[in-house]
């Protein structure tokens, strides 16, 4: 092994490690008691969020992993304003993994989903920058012998008020660094605010246009080798012998390994592994599901739909309501599996010695890399250190471990660092996709038109149940979110889960269980409207009286999108709403069919109470993305499977939507003034009923089936 190779724990502490175009990342953090600076001054660095240079360079430390959602930006807009310091003068690390300092405050894990990163984090951040702020006054009133309450900041240094006298942040980083911290800051009030509530320039963006920022794909360490990993192609097959004699022949194939996926082809450069791993031959042993097919679970998820379920909630009754009621609807909604289909496929690079490993991983669960690390390794948790990348895309898929599996044992078999990349028909075939369900609904209509009784059954199976974090038997929060909580104020109301668990790999997509029953139960509530012969957005609003969040946006949205007006002929408009996430959001969407069957969404006007909008650019970027996420699969998202096999393999028979295909999206944000709710996902939600409610409204036709097939748009 060459001297590269034999980079050690301590070494990387130290220096770090080069990575990519020039950029050092480096990964010790400061403590508590300071450290020396270059010419021996301490650096202040008052908590684990931040520090200050003895120049007055503000560096904070992002415990939520980047993957576009800006909250690296937003976290130093928080702690910069509470600081009072200049943004410009501020930098930001990725925390690396430890749970016992970077943990979600309320999760208590180091683990980020469920747009968690604001909301749960905010107080915190504040409590950070106000803390020091203070830290830093007090430390100047110290050094001019004058009282604190004549001393204020203002953009990186303290004043002293009645004389005009200013002393840097980073003069004061020394003396600042000996006072105690205070516990429960004073915190700005909005007024104050120079950063938060306003839009400011992104901070990640310089280097992701230079080409400095450094993804999961782009990790380079000294003596690394390259390896990709031959999977079989049934979902939970396994390796029953194979035959590396070929593979090892192609130039540059290093090794070939088994891991507990698969087979590892490892080599000098991802083309010589994957020529290595066309080479290879491989007998599997498929497994019990060999033989499963959509088909299959198509009908025993019908089979079940006829049987009662587990009772998620129940308000008066239902039953001696729908057999007494005069009117009743009742509709069948279906929703398919659904892949993640980040643009970064799944990577990651490890190296592990005798005494330690490291990982560099696109992760959002560095807590969760870093145990499975070491419960691979067999070394304690101290001795493993776990790099969070830049994120090409996260929505869940990278809450995942598997991945971080591969390359531990990968570089643990060959005893050299190895990056592990999955190729584009890895990632889409070996996912772990949205749960695919069938939702049976019956509602009765009281002499207003409105409902008495609501009944929703649905069958699926469920995510934290199929992954051991639910007890069986338990209702899945997952599989019943966005119905047990739908927002509508009736009298009866009962909703049920029937719990089918097919054995396809099952986990957190965008929006999760919202993304799927906001569909079904936004669409059948524009049924009942029709029913009833209202409009949809006043059926809506008299419905929503125990839910004035949701009303609020509603009426926003459909203000904006001049709802009730004309369009031009062969267009209409289509609204829904959800609740996700602590967010509030209403949609409506102006769509028009070609004869052919091809669904066109021209525009879509969002409007989001996401409470305290702490950066506004990115809660209309967020949305905006979600409208492209949401779009893309009521257009066109579908995993099929046949004999155990994921059937769609690229982009070619999973499209993402086209440039061509994109609406003009408005984004409206409802200042509430209640406290932080997510972002990222609010807004998936709502897209697709909207567009399937003005389907119906310029056709005529129900569209209870994702994705919208063309052949029952045909003129």
């Amino acid at each position: 092994m060459s001297d590269a190779r034999r980079i050690t724990r301590r070494a990387l502490l130290k220096g770090g490690v080069v990575l990519g175009a020039g950029l050092v990342v480096g990964f010790e953090l400061p403590r508590r008691v300071g450290r020396a600076g270059a010419q021996g001054t301490k650096v202040f660095a008052p908590n684990q969020w931040l520090r200050i240079d003895a120049d007055g360079l503000v560096t904070i430390v992002n415990s939520v992993p980047e993957m576009g959602q800006g909250t690296s930006t937003a976290m130093a807009m928080i702690v910069a304003d509470e600081l009072d310091a200049d943004l410009a003068r501020v930098r930001v690390e990725q925390a690396p993994a430890d749970p016992a300092r970077y943990a979600n405050p309320v999760t208590g894990a180091q683990s980020y989903g469920g747009s968690r990163g604001i909301r749960d984090h905010l107080e915190m951040w504040r409590k950070a920058g106000a803390a020091a702020r203070e830290m830093l006054k007090q430390a100047a009133a110290q050094e001019w012998g004058e009282p604190l309450e004549s001393v204020e900041t203002e953009l990186g240094a303290v004043v002293h008020t009645p004389t005009g006298r200013r002393l840097s942040y980073g003069h004061l980083a020394e003396k600042a660094q000996q006072l105690p911290v205070p516990q429960n800051p004073t915190l700005k009030t909005p007024e104050q605010f120079r950063y938060i509530g306003k839009d400011v320039e992104r901070l990640d963006i310089p280097a992701k246009v230079s080409g400095q920022a450094v993804f999961g794909l782009d990790v380079q360490v000294p003596g690394m080798l390259v390896a990709t990993i031959q999977k079989c192609p049934v979902l939970g097959g396994t390796v029953r012998s194979f035959d590396a004699s070929l593979a090892k022949a192609v130039r540059g194939v290093r090794d070939v390994v088994q891991v507990s996926s698969g087979v590892a082809v490892v080599a000098d450069t991802f083309w010589a592994a994957r020529k290595g791993r066309q080479a290879l031959r491989v007998t599997w042993n498929e497994g019990p599901l060999a033989q499963l097919t959509s088909g299959q679970i198509s009908r025993e998820y019908a089979a079940l739909a006829r049987q009662p379920g587990q009772i998620a909630r129940s308000e008066g009754d239902v039953a001696k309501t729908l057999a007494a009621a005069g009117r009743t609807l009742e509709a069948v909604y279906q929703v398919p599996y659904l892949h993640h289909a980040t643009m970064e496929p799944m990577n990651c690079t490890a190296h592990v010695t005798v005494d330690a490993c490291t990982v560099w991983a696109p992760t959002q669960n560095p807590g969760g890399s870093q145990a499975i690390a070491a419960k691979l390794t067999g070394l304690p948790i101290g001795q493993v250190s776990v790099h969070t990348m830049l994120l090409g895309g996260g929505f869940g898929r990278r809450g995942e471990v598997d991945f971080v599996i591969d390359a531990v044992e990968t570089s643990k078999a060959v005893g050299a660092p190895v990056k592990v990349v999955w190729t584009r028909e890895d990632d889409m075939q070996h996912g772990f996709y949205r749960p695919a369900t069938y939702n049976v609904l019956r509602a009765a209509l009281d002499e207003r038109g409105l409902p008495s009784a609501w009944f929703h059954r649905i069958v699926g199976p469920g995510i934290v149940v199929q992954k051991g974090s639910a007890p069986p038997g338990t209702i899945d929060r997952t599989a019943v979110e966005g119905a047990r909580n739908m927002p509508y104020d009736i009298p009866n109301l009962q909703v049920e889960w029937v719990n089918k668990d097919s054995g396809v790999p099952v986990g957190f997509w965008r929006s999760v269980g919202a993304s799927q029953n906001a569909y079904v139960v936004e669409g059948f509530v524009d049924e009942l409207a029709a029913a009833a012969g209202r409009d949809p957005v006043e059926y809506r609003q008299a419905l929503l009286g125990k839910s004035p969040r949701l009303a609020g946006v509603l009426e926003l949205a459909a203000r904006q999108a001049a709802w009730g007006t004309p369009l031009p002929r062969g267009r209409a408009r289509g609204v829904a709403l959800a609740a996700s996430y602590e967010s509030y959001a209403a949609e409506v969407a102006e769509v028009s069919v070609a004869p052919d069957g091809a669904v066109r969404v021209h525009r879509v006007v969002c409007a989001i109470d996401c409470g305290f909008a702490v950066d506004p650019d990115q809660v209309r970027a967020q949305m905006e993305g979600a409208v492209v996420y949401g779009l893309t699969a009521a257009l066109h998202g579908r995993i099929t499977i046949e004999r155990g096999r994921v059937v769609q393999s690229n982009f070619g028979d999973y499209p993402m939507l086209r440039i061509g295909e994109m609406p003009l999206v408005e984004v409206h944000i409802l200042e509430s003034g209640e406290k932080p709710g997510g972002i990222g996902q609010p807004g998936v939600p709502p897209l697709a009923p909207a567009v399937c409610n003005a389907i119906f409204a310029l056709t005529g036709k129900r569209i209870r089936e994702l994705p919208i097939a063309r052949t029952a748009l045909r003129a």
